[in-house]
Parts: structure tokens; sequence; C-alpha cells
């Protein structure tokens, strides 16, 4: 984990990851555009499919409003395309398997889970804004009603 974690105001750290089909996609990719970059832990598990529906679910308004939704996690990139198919995902999820970028981010570390610490995928979501900076962090957070509270927060809620 980074000894200081990125936060608003903060440069983005870069990455290049491979996508659901194995194409690689960079953060400058989305240069001049707004992104809402999640971390989950696990594609096809209940909260991050929950959370994954959830962004699926609210995308038109995020479109409208400028952004774009990319979620990160370990799966290989087969496993994120069953995931997209499976759930009927409209998202673009990246693969991390050595969790570079998670833990740049301050997305993998230290949590508890079921009254154990353990090292794991701290799910976390970020705003970055059009000129490559963190505008939003949200760390630590539960996958239900997390999207809800991120449009709140952006001013985009029904």
């Amino acid at each position: 984990m980074p000894d200081a974690l990125p936060g608003p105001g903060d440069p983005a750290p870069s990455w290049t990851l491979p996508d659901a089909q194995g194409r690689p996609v960079s953060l400058s990719d989305f240069a001049g555009r707004r992104v809402v970059l999640y971390f989950y832990p696990a594609a096809m598990t209940p909260g991050c499919t929950t959370e994954a529906c959830d962004f699926t679910a609210a995308r038109s308004r995020l479109d409208e409003a400028g952004y774009h939704v990319v979620g990160i996690s370990p799966d290989a990139p087969e496993k994120l395309a069953r995931f997209a198919l499976d759930s009927s995902l409209d998202l673009t999820l990246l693969s991390d398997p050595d969790r570079t970028v998670l833990r740049a981010y301050g997305a993998f570390g230290e949590k508890k889970q079921y009254g154990r610490t353990v090292q794991g995928v701290i799910r976390s979501t970020f705003v970055v804004g059009p000129d490559g900076r963190i505008e939003q962090a949200w760390r630590n957070v539960k996958a239900t009603g997390h999207v809800a509270r991120v449009l709140e927060r952006l001013g985009l809620a029904a």
C-alpha cells in the first residue's frame, strides 16, 4: 500500500490493464472526461454482482452527465467476460491480477472479514476528473446502496 493514500486533489495513479476481451485500456484513454473508477473483490459474487448491476442500471444517468464507469478486480479477463455476459453488465471491466493498480489506489491491503484481519481487495470508488485528478474517494464501502450514494454525491440521484 502506498505511504499516503491518494485522495481528492491528488493526481490519479495511471494504469493500463486488459479489459474483458484482453484489450489494453489506460486511464489516459479517458483524458478530458470524468471516470467513476470502482474496485471490487471478485466477479460473480453476490456483493460484487449487486454493485456492478447497480452501476449498469445507473449508466445512462452517468453517461449523460459525462462519466464513464470502469470496474477493476483481480479477476482474469475470461472471468470478467463471463461476469459481464451472465449479469448483463454494460461496463468497462478491467483485470488487475497482480493487484498493482489496486495497491496504488489503496484498494488492496488489510481488512476485516468475518472478524479476522486478512489481506484483500478493499471495495472502493474514485471519481477521476478530466484533468486526471481525483475529485471524490470512497473507501471500504458496502456494495448494497453504494451506487445510490455515489449518484447522490454527484448530484445525479433520481
